[in-house]
C-alpha cells in the first residue's frame, strides 16, 4: 500500500495500523473492551429483531425484507466483523504484526461487503418510501416480494464483486466506499425531501378543498398518518448512520490533508467505533419506532422468559 510519512520517517498503512506505543495501550484495551460489550449488544438487538420480523405479518413484504436485510447485516457486524476488530487491537497490543496484518485485510474485505449492503439497503428503504407515497394505489402491483429479492441479491452480489477487487484492481477497492456513500445520501436526501415536499403540497389540497376524508390519489387521512409512521422511523435510522459515520468523515479528510501518523491511526480506532454503534443503535430504534415490531419483540422476550424459567 501507499507509503505516508510519520515525524519524519516512512512507514506503510499495514505498519502503523499493527503498531502501537506503550502510552497507548490503556486507549487501546478501552476501545477493545468497548467494542467486545457494543458487539455483544449487537448481536443479541439484531437477533431479537431478526426473530420479531420472521413473526411480524403486519409489514407490506418487500417492506419487511429490507428491514430483515438490514437487520442481518448488523447482526453480522456484531458477530463478525466488531469481534475481528477486537481480535486486530489485541494483536496490535500483543505486538503480532503479521497476524494483525492477515485480520486487517479480512476486515477491510468483509467490511465493504457488510457495510456496503447496509448502506444500500437503506437507501433501498428511503427508495421505497418514495415509491409508496408516489405509486399510491399501483405500489404493492409494482414493488413486490420478488422484485425486492432480486433487488437485494443483486446489492449483495456487487459488494462481494467489490470486495474482491482488494486483490485484483485495488484503486477500485479504495475508493468505490467514498463514491457509494456519496451517491446513498444523495439519493435517500432526495428520496426525503421529494416526500416532504409532495406531503406538504397534499396538506395543502386539504385545506384549501376542506376535505377531511379523502386525499390526493384515493388516500385517507388514516393512511397519511400510518405512512408518516413508516417515513419516520426509516428517516431516524438513516439519520442515525449519518451521525455515527460524520467522526468517520471527518477522520478521513485528516487523512487526506496530513496524512497518516500514529495519533491519527489512534483515532481512528476510536471512530471505527462509532461506525459499528450504529449497528448497536438500530435494533433500539426498530422498538421505538415500529411499534408492530416493539410489540413482537416483547413477546419474543417473554417467550425466552418462559422457556428458560
Amino acid at each position: 500500500m501507499t507509503n505516508f510519512t510519520d515525524n519524519g520517517n516512512q512507514e506503510t498503512f499495514e505498519n502503523l495500523v499493527c503498531s502501537t506505543s506503550a502510552n497507548e495501550l490503556h486507549a487501546m484495551w478501552f476501545i477493545a473492551a468497548v467494542n467486545t460489550f457494543l458487539s455483544i449488544a449487537a448481536f443479541l438487538g439484531n437477533f431479537l429483531i431478526l426473530v420479531a420480523l420472521l413473526k411480524e405479518t403486519s409489514l407490506h413484504p418487500p417492506s419487511k425484507l429490507l428491514y430483515t436485510c438490514l437487520a442481518t447485516t448488523d447482526l453480522c457486524v456484531g458477530v463478525i466483523l466488531q469481534p475481528g476488530f477486537v481480535i486486530l487491537l489485541i494483536s496490535v497490543i500483543k505486538g503480532g504484526k503479521e497476524f494483525c496484518y492477515h485480520i486487517l485485510i479480512s476486515s477491510y474485505v468483509l467490511g465493504v461487503i457488510i457495510f456496503g449492503v447496509s448502506l444500500s439497503t437503506l437507501t433501498a428503504i428511503s427508495v421505497d418510501r418514495l415509491l409508496a407515497l408516489l405509486l399510491r394505489l399501483r405500489y404493492r402491483q409494482v414493488v413486490t416480494l420478488k422484485r425486492s429479492r432480486v433487488v437485494v441479491a443483486l446489492l449483495l452480489l456487487l459488494h462481494i464483486f467489490v470486495g474482491t477487487m482488494y486483490f485484483w484492481v485495488h484503486f477500485i477497492f479504495l475508493y468505490y466506499g467514498y463514491v457509494q456513500i456519496t451517491i446513498c445520501i444523495l439519493i435517500s436526501g432526495f428520496s426525503y425531501v421529494k416526500i416532504y415536499l409532495t406531503l406538504r403540497r397534499h396538506r395543502a389540497q386539504i385545506r384549501n378543498r376542506g376535505q377531511q376524508g379523502q386525499l390526493y390519489g384515493g388516500w385517507t387521512q388514516p393512511n397519511v398518518a400510518v405512512y408518516r409512521k413508516t417515513v419516520s422511523s426509516s428517516l431516524w435510522i438513516q439519520l442515525t448512520l449519518v451521525a455515527c459515520y460524520i467522526p468517520y468523515g471527518i477522520h478521513t479528510a485528516l487523512i487526506a490533508k496530513y496524512g497518516l501518523s500514529s495519533s491519527i491511526v489512534l483515532g481512528g480506532r476510536f471512530v471505527s467505533t462509532f461506525v459499528y454503534l450504529n449497528s448497536t443503535l438500530n435494533p433500539f430504534l426498530y422498538c421505538w419506532k415500529i411499534k408492530e415490531v416493539r410489540q413482537a419483540v416483547k413477546d419474543t422476550i417473554r417467550q425466552f422468559s418462559c422457556f428458560s424459567s
